[in-house]
């Protein structure tokens, strides 16, 4: 015998039937109610015992309404995203949901999203030749959108959660030989702004974070040559130009508008493990007092026409060092220096797998690095494993080497 279902559709003078579900109680104390609509009873029925199914496992139901997917993205990414993001990290984020999510499921109620649709958004993407990396992206995109939208209720489960993300492999890590570095750091210091590349070496800066030193912030020195101690608080980044229109000029780009406005280089607070406090080394102390020497004589050269901004490293005239401009200027020692090129970054790694290759404690280099997760600094072990080899090679042909050799 059939189930008798609970509640009873009723079919109304439209044609359609209509349910009523009681999922619970509404802050003023009147039953939360959800209404069904479907062509036959049996739908009807089906529906009602599925939200009353969502209810007993779940404990909850999404909010009334008809929330799509890419009305909550453009939500998330417009109002939630930015409080951990920096602009150019959101923007890059709206690119992917546009060229990605939206086209095949942007009008797709966000309660009705199924894991099988996020296997069908990165099959889409590996055939269309993406990498892992950039399918892995989107899932983790998509992963916090719908995390937060649980939290409010908006949906019942996260189902990224659900599904295994894009398996992407680690990529080999590898630092700059020590004689290359060695001939680079000799071309940068009859540079400008020479302790900008001495700094990344040793203390394994970002771009943005050793472009964005600055001398002092109200009243706080933040390089502290007395000390010895770099703080490192800001970062030098360039924001995304904003529509000032409302997006009624018609131009796709924010940089094109006629009223564009919130974009160039900006100094942005460092945030989380990357906000820290590390040493000088005291054989870099002489160069950096003596480049703040120089500095203060430029300064007086060009008088009111100086542009003041508290930042270390910057053009003659005191303006904002560019990040291409800084990038093309490593390009110009790599090849001064007769050293193949590498990609800016290469500093950093380099930093790390020095600091562990001498025996430094892998949560100190964590910390000197700013890492968030030390599985990240873990994957320089290797590189500097191949360095400690290096070095114990030419300690034993130097010990051991064939008489008379």
């Amino acid at each position: 015998m059939a189930r008798r279902r609970r509640p009873t559709a009723r079919e109304g003078k439209d044609g359609y039937w209509h349910v009523w579900v009681t999922v619970g109680t509404k802050p003023n104390g009147r039953p939360d109610q959800r209404h069904i609509s479907r062509p036959t009873q049996r739908e009807a029925e089906d529906a009602a015992d599925e939200l009353l199914d969502q209810l007993r496992t779940a404990g909850a139901v999404p909010k009334a309404g008809k929330m799509t997917v890419q009305q909550w993205m453009e939500h998330y990414l417009d109002t939630i995203a930015p409080r951990r993001c920096n602009p150019g990290t959101v923007y890059d984020y709206r690119s992917k949901m546009r060229n990605w999510v939206y086209p095949d499921h942007g009008g797709r109620r966000l309660d009705r999203l199924t894991p099988e649709h996020l296997d069908a958004i990165y099959s889409a993407m590996a055939k269309a030749g993406k990498a892992p990396s950039h399918q892995l992206k989107v899932h983790r995109i998509l992963s916090r959108a719908l995390k937060e939208a649980l939290r409010r209720g908006h949906v019942v489960r996260n189902v990224a959660s659900l599904i295994d993300a894009p398996s992407v492999d680690p990529a080999k890590v590898e630092g700059l030989a020590e004689t290359y570095t060695r001939r680079v750091l000799e071309v940068a210091q009859r540079r400008r702004n020479g302790p900008r590349w001495s700094v990344a070496f040793a203390l394994g800066l970002r771009q943005g974070e050793a472009i964005g030193l600055r001398w002092q912030v109200d009243g706080q020195d933040l390089v502290d040559l007395d000390a010895g101690l770099i703080h490192v608080w800001w970062q030098l980044r360039r924001r995304i130009y904003e529509h000032g229109c409302g997006g009624t000029c018609g131009r796709k780009r924010g940089a094109e508008c006629p009223k564009r406005s919130g974009g160039g280089l900006q100094f942005v607070k460092t945030k989380g493990k990357s906000r820290r406090t590390v040493p000088i080394p005291p054989e870099l102390l002489p160069a950096f007092r003596a480049h703040r020497k120089a500095q203060v004589k430029e300064r007086m050269k060009y008088g009111g026409k100086w542009n003041e901004n508290g930042a270390v490293f910057v053009t003659e005239d005191g303006r904002l060092l560019d990040p291409r401009d800084d990038y093309d200027e490593w390009v110009s020692i790599l090849q001064e220096a007769g050293v193949p090129h590498r990609k800016l970054h290469i500093m950093r790694h380099s930093a790390a797998m020095m600091l562990l290759a001498q025996g430094v404690d892998i949560k100190v280099v964590k910390e000197l690095l700013g890492h968030r997760d030390i599985r990240t600094t873990d994957g320089y072990t290797q590189g500097a494993q191949e360095l400690m080899k290096d070095a114990v090679k030419r300690i034993g042909g130097h010990l051991f080497g064939q008489a008379g050799a």
